[in-house]
């Protein structure tokens, strides 16, 4: 029996950074809107934590300043961003059991040991090679023709494991990379295309997207905590577990489960932000099959864990972190060093790890006991930076059964099935990882584009 019934222009199913971000424009553009939170607090992954003189994360450690909207955000929401320290450019790179750091300039990147002599003159041909016409492309295919062997296993792989957790074997770069993918077809080359895209007139605005890597102070759920304050306590509904959506003459009727209650909330609009795998069991108007090829996508597990040292007498971790490509048969995906990265993070003489494991490649280690995890990661932990003796005082376990979504072959179908149910249901917006990319100035961006879409149909 339903206790109460809610009416609002727009219903957002998700409080994560997606959908926080919409709330946020929607408040500014004046549309009212309820947000449905089934979590009992905001930020979907975005948490952040403190114990013992350390700041860390669960969920993203930091995010790339890479789009209008991104520097807009945190500019309408006034919470300031602090960048990563200088020494964080550079990134490590594993080879034969040692760290090296990934050059970012000519003199590095003829030096360096990561890539092979052949590739390295291979790589001066790049601007005079056809562009690829082949569909669904992977990221394995286009970097090996242009670039060669060496810079898949030693750039381009341990990159996507970090990124991605996932495998470029599958990752289809027009919807993995569509930037990557965009500068060859519009270019025909990668480096014809990035200097030509240097040269371009930009705005006041767009000269403030430095591509430079962010936090907040005291971690990036202050930004969470500062979007949330600028919302109407009233639209915001923690707690409520969204369980079916029904079709009105005039938009939508939304279920909600709270605090052994159910609440309906009816509107003209309804924006989901969450996973795929939630949907077929919402929607009592739209046939299972309408939904297979959003269901298909495919998720990696990873494992994260916060390794915290009040003493470090490893190697001296001055870089962004360490990624470790396939070839190097170790059992982490790569190490970030947020005491690196941001000052406060650890004790002065500390440092603080983020050791991720698992994906796409190896989802058998996700499946791992909390202490086998532990011991796998302080082996290689110890092994990697040379420790002897020494025992971490911080050591947090987080697991994500459905961390990061991949873009592979199925892409094209699932963007497909979702454009025809956002036609077949006029103010319906299927939204969140399933789209438009994974990183956290991607989730912002899509915000905002949701707004937009939005206040059209509102105009209608």
């Amino acid at each position: 029996m339903t206790d109460q019934t809610i009416r609002t222009e727009v219903v957002i199913a998700g409080g994560g950074i997606t959908g926080l971000t919409l709330a946020f424009r929607l408040q500014q553009l004046g549309i009212p809107f309820i947000l449905l939170e089934k979590d009992h607090s905001l930020g979907g992954v975005i948490q952040t934590h403190t114990k013992n003189g350390f700041i860390y994360e669960s969920g993203p450690n930091t995010g790339v300043l890479s789009t209008t909207e991104a520097v807009q955000l945190f500019e309408s929401a006034a919470c300031p961003i602090i960048e990563a320290n200088s020494e964080a450019a550079n990134r490590w790179i594993l080879k034969n059991g040692e760290w090296q750091s990934l050059p970012s300039g000519l003199i590095g990147g003829i030096k360096t040991p990561l890539f092979s002599l052949s590739d390295k003159i291979r790589l001066l041909g790049e601007p005079f090679r056809k562009k690829g016409n082949k569909a669904n492309e992977t990221l394995s295919e286009l970097v090996i023709r242009r670039m060669g062997r060496s810079f898949l296993d030693y750039a381009v792989d341990p990159f996507i494991s970090g990124i991605y957790a996932g495998d470029p074997k599958q990752l289809v770069t027009e919807y993995a990379m569509p930037k990557l993918y965009r500068l060859e077809q519009d270019y025909g080359s990668f480096i014809k295309g990035a200097l030509a895209k240097a040269r371009q007139p930009k705005s006041e605005l767009e000269k403030k997207v430095t591509k430079a890597v962010f936090s907040t102070k005291g971690g990036l759920q202050q930004l969470i905590t500062a979007l949330a304050t600028k919302l109407p306590e009233a639209s915001i509904k923690t707690a409520y577990e969204l369980i079916s959506v029904s079709k009105s003459a005039n938009g939508f009727i939304c279920k909600a489960f709270h605090q052994g209650k159910e609440i309906t909330f009816q509107s003209r609009q309804l924006v989901t932000t969450s996973g795929g795998s939630s949907l077929k069991d919402l929607f009592d108007f739209v046939p299972e099959e309408a939904f297979l090829p959003i269901l298909n996508l495919r998720y990696a597990k990873v494992v994260q864990v916060a390794l915290g040292y009040q003493q470090w007498q490893g190697k001296a971790l001055n870089a962004f972190g360490g990624l470790i490509p396939e070839k190097e048969n170790r059992a982490l995906l790569g190490i970030l060093f947020p005491s690196s990265i941001f000052d406060g993070r650890a004790p002065k003489q500390g440092a603080l790890l983020s050791v991720f494991m698992g994906g796409i490649k190896r989802p058998d280690l996700f499946e791992l006991s909390d202490d086998m995890i532990m011991q796998v990661v302080l082996s290689e932990v110890n092994d990697l930076f040379k420790l002897k003796d020494s025992s971490p005082e911080l050591l947090e376990i987080f697991r994500y059964k459905q961390a990061i979504p991949q873009y592979d072959i199925t892409s094209k179908a699932r963007l497909e099935a979702i454009a025809n149910l956002e036609n077949q249901f006029p103010g319906l917006l299927l939204a969140g990882n399933i789209r438009d990319g994974i990183g956290m100035a991607d989730r912002i961006k899509q915000g905002f584009m949701l707004a937009d879409h939005v206040q059209k149909y509102q105009e209608k």
